[in-house]
């Protein structure tokens, strides 16, 4: 006999752009967001025995985030995805969690003659800022915030040695090698028991996100680093240090390879080894490293 295992629904990719403008200084601010926002609880039967009773509408969902993006401040995205999971649980009686997804969309304000703009923008890079929250009824806010997408690279200062060597292996050991990734770094916060804890003391959420970028780029950059693996389980030690409300520290890192061209056929041109100047990019197959750090 078969039984409903689990179940949740929603909307998703849902565009939110908020301007603020400031009336004394005539500058604006702009913030673009994603987002997803998905319901579980007494929905069961939804599925079961088609009682759309239960439902709320997933066009019903996408007015309330704009409604709520009007209603209350979109930074930081932790905040904005925890009053909008409080909503539902408000506002709904039977539904017990709301999952929220807040991705926030990179735009710089540009600097003309010298001088910041007051209300011009340009997008520098695909990064997003990211903020995972789960209300549960009875059982507080879970927070996990997140960088996506920041595109790293260096051109020394990596090596990979020392491996298992056996009958699989190909690879050659190397003391100088290109290392370059896509940041996706995470950070679960300490359960918050409501939105007004999550309030209290919100700037947290972007030193946090500024600590966790900055430990990143700055140790992907000096660290000599003997491995993916090495490098970012320093980064994680140093955002557990930097953000004493963070319990759990992750990271995903795709190694993105680049790879040496023999031209050596070509009038003995050389490069490879310390002449190498030229490499191929590698689309795929690529390393996948990844790694939480835990609060001891």
């Amino acid at each position: 006999m078969p039984s409903l295992a689990s179940a949740r629904y929603g909307k998703d990719n849902v565009r939110v752009y908020k301007v603020h403008r400031d009336q004394d200084t005539g500058v604006q601010t702009v913030t673009e967001m994603t987002v997803c926002c998905l319901l579980e609880g007494a929905i069961d039967s939804a599925y079961t025995n088609a009682d759309n009773g239960v439902v709320v509408a997933t066009d019903s969902i996408k007015n309330t985030i704009y409604i709520k993006a009007k209603e209350h401040p979109v930074n930081p995205p932790e905040l904005f995805a925890s009053i909008l999971g409080q909503h539902f649980i408000d506002t709904y009686s039977h539904i017990s969690a709301a999952h929220v997804k807040v991705v926030v969309h990179r735009w710089t304000r540009m600097t003309i003659d010298g001088k910041p703009h007051p209300h011009s923008f340009f997008r520098d890079s695909e990064e997003t800022r990211n903020a995972e929250v789960e209300v549960r009824r009875g059982a507080g806010i879970t927070i996990r915030s997140r960088i996506v997408g920041l595109s790293v690279l260096k051109s020394t200062g990596s090596a990979f040695y020392g491996f298992i060597r056996d009958s699989y292996t190909t690879l050659p050991e190397t003391w100088d090698r290109i290392l370059s990734t896509d940041i996706d770094c995470g950070w679960t916060w300490k359960t918050f028991p409501d939105v007004a804890a999550v309030q209290d003391g919100v700037g947290r959420f972007d030193a946090a996100w500024d600590a966790a970028r900055t430990i990143t780029m700055k140790t992907f950059a000096e660290d000599e680093s003997a491995s993916v693996q090495s490098t970012m389980y320093k980064m994680c030690e140093q955002i557990l240090a930097a953000a004493p409300e963070v319990i759990l520290t992750d990271y995903s890192l795709p190694n993105k390879h680049y790879f040496e061209i023999d031209l050596s056929w070509h009038n003995g041109l050389k490069n490879t080894g310390k002449d190498a100047e030229v490499y191929a990019p590698q689309s795929g197959p690529n390393g996948l490293i990844k790694c939480e750090v835990a609060r001891s």
